[in-house]
């Protein structure tokens, strides 16, 4: 399986029309590619004789006179009129005025899966972006993961996948991320993995504290959510008990209040540290 950037997946299948004035930054439109049983309507001006209603083949292709079999799963409506219009051009006309239009949109269907409301394989009408496939699907649960990957199939036989951000989706409303979503396309939001923290010692809560695997977490954040330190806390003398790869345990002693200072840097903790608070006796 392929990775790639969100603009190598999307170029060529949802990139604007040619002749577009969408600027750069602009809201991706939501422009219909056209795919398998849809039934479009190709008009070639003064002649008549080749103006057809054809419906796409499983295959993505089109017959017609004089050209045949044509492939036009995946363009753009402007972009199978450009096609036929070349190869018109290149073989009878001069000149040809070609104009498509997409009277009915097949089956379409896209898959959602993981930590969605309501997962499963949802039909699309016409044109939907990445954002009203969620929407359709009951949205994200609060256990979804911070990236989310659209997976699509190439015309290699391989299949594409990108991550894209959740919050910078959902929160800070990318319109470069609400991408148009086409027929076949698989939509996978992972389920968010934690990390366990043990905090114990002279803290109100002791315990386990759980923490998304995506985000970090420091020594002074694993204390806040085990309640703070009591009274009775040696503030200088915190342990951070690690075990590393090869399984040995190493101690390293931290003074809180360098670190509340500012003096110290609060460290980052790792899945299955153990903070220990010392008490103190006086």
């Amino acid at each position: 399986m392929l990775w790639l950037p969100l603009c190598v997946l999307l170029a060529g299948t949802a990139a604007a029309a040619p002749g577009s004035d969408q600027s750069e930054g602009a809201p991706v439109a939501a422009v219909h590619l056209v795919g398998a049983e849809d039934l479009i309507e190709i008009s070639v001006f003064e002649i008549p004789d080749l103006n057809r209603t054809v419906r796409v083949s499983s295959q993505g292709t089109i017959s017609l006179p004089l050209l045949g079999e044509i492939r036009v799963e995946g363009l753009t409506p402007m972009q199978v009129e450009s096609r036929l219009r070349d190869e018109l051009g290149r073989r009878y006309l001069q000149d040809p005025q070609v104009s498509v239009f997409v009277k009915e949109h097949g089956s379409s269907k896209v898959s959602v899966l993981g930590a969605v409301g309501k997962p499963g394989v949802y039909e699309m009408t016409g044109p939907r972006t990445l954002l009203q496939i969620l929407s359709q699907a009951g949205g994200l649960r609060d256990d979804a993961a911070a990236e989310l990957f659209l997976i699509r199939g190439a015309n290699n036989g391989k299949s594409e996948r990108v991550a894209i951000p959740v919050q910078d989706l959902m929160a800070h409303h990318d319109p470069a991320l609400n991408v148009p979503i086409r027929s076949g396309d698989i939509i996978s939001v992972p389920i968010e993995q934690e990390i366990y923290i043990y905090v114990d010692g002279a803290v109100r809560n002791p315990g386990r504290v759980d923490h998304p695997a995506s985000r970090s977490i420091t020594l002074l954040q694993a204390i806040a959510k085990a309640g703070g330190t009591t009274d009775r806390a040696n503030l200088k003398e915190i342990q951070v008990l690690r075990k590393g790869e090869d399984g040995v345990q190493t101690l390293v002693q931290v003074n809180l209040k360098r670190i509340r200072k500012g003096k110290d840097l609060d460290p980052l903790l790792r899945d299955g540290d153990i903070v220990v608070v010392q008490e103190t006796f006086f």
